[in-house]
């Protein structure tokens, strides 16, 4: 994605606080490493967290068909990154995501921007999930939804109990997918060619 023209307002405001933020923690922000740090940092931050100003929404209605198929659509193994909000640092994975279409699909690719979104946000991994099964299912209306995510959490390996092999994961549903049934054949279906984050 080109961002070049992608920065909100607040730009250099976020770089000066930046900049008190080195100072803070013992650094000089005028020595070369790190004279242009601030606003390195204040460009990915907004970067980051440009989930704030998308509309996932609208993401799905622009590509939205009548159809009438009506099996489950699996889009899975979807890299995302997010900041957690807790602490601001990175966490990472994938996530899987179903429906079960009830007379309307979307492009598969914006299955995929919608956890771009809203993962560009600061977030927990159990709200994330929700947000992104809610969505879609808000917005297409399906029979049912599933959202599973695996991910590696830097707030446990870098600090805390520094576990580093730890991998959290999440569900949410809606509809069909309360089935015992239906969840497993997805389940199945995941662990059938997935990879480990």
């Amino acid at each position: 994605m080109n961002t070049d023209n992608k920065y909100r307002e607040g730009l250099e405001d976020l770089a000066h606080h930046y900049h008190s933020i080195l100072q803070l923690i013992g650094e000089d922000p005028s020595r070369d490493g790190l004279e242009k740090t601030p606003m390195r940092v204040a460009k990915a931050m907004q970067i980051l967290t440009r989930g704030y100003t998308e509309d996932p929404h609208k993401v799905l209605t622009d590509a939205l068909f009548a159809e009438k198929y009506n099996q489950m659509v699996i889009v899975k193994d979807i890299d995302f990154f997010s900041l957690c909000e807790h602490h601001m640092l990175p966490f990472y994975g994938k996530a899987h995501v179903a429906y079960i279409p009830n007379g309307y699909i979307t492009g598969l690719s914006k299955i995929a921007r919608v956890v771009d979104i809203y993962s560009h946000r600061l977030q927990v991994q159990e709200r994330l999930t929700e947000q992104i099964m809610q969505c879609i299912q808000e917005t297409l209306k399906p029979q049912g939804v599933m959202v599973v995510i695996e991910a590696k959490h830097m707030c446990m390996q870098m600090r805390g109990v520094e576990k580093q092999n730890a991998i959290t994961t999440t569900s949410a549903y809606s509809g069909v997918f309360g089935s015992a049934k239906t969840r497993s054949e997805f389940m199945n279906l995941l662990q059938g060619e997935s990879k480990r984050i």
